[in-house]
């Protein structure tokens, strides 16, 4: 029964990681690298390591793409947009 279990989550792993790789968008990615964690963690967890398997879950599934959607959201900004950090100080000008 456990082998069986862990050869559906290598083919999730599998799955999720060629999807990773073949979205373009940055987003999708983002969204693909959380599954891909959150399928990382349940291998760990048939595999019997709880503590890679929580620490997978923290950093794999939220962490990572929280910072890459973060990243993105900067980069995609447009240049007057910002909030006038690169303008020259002045007095309501």
């Amino acid at each position: 029964m456990t082998d069986a279990l862990i050869v559906v989550a290598l083919l999730l792993v599998a799955g999720a990681a060629t999807a990773a790789v073949l979205n373009r968008d940055p987003v999708r990615q983002a969204l693909v690298l959380s599954f891909l964690g959150l399928s990382l963690a349940l291998l760990f967890t048939f595999l019997q390591a709880p503590d890679v398997a929580l620490s997978q879950l923290a950093v794999g599934s939220a962490v990572t793409p929280l910072m890459i959607l973060l990243t993105v959201r900067k980069v995609r900004r447009r240049p007057g947009s910002d909030d006038g950090a690169d303008k020259p100080a002045g007095r309501g000008r």
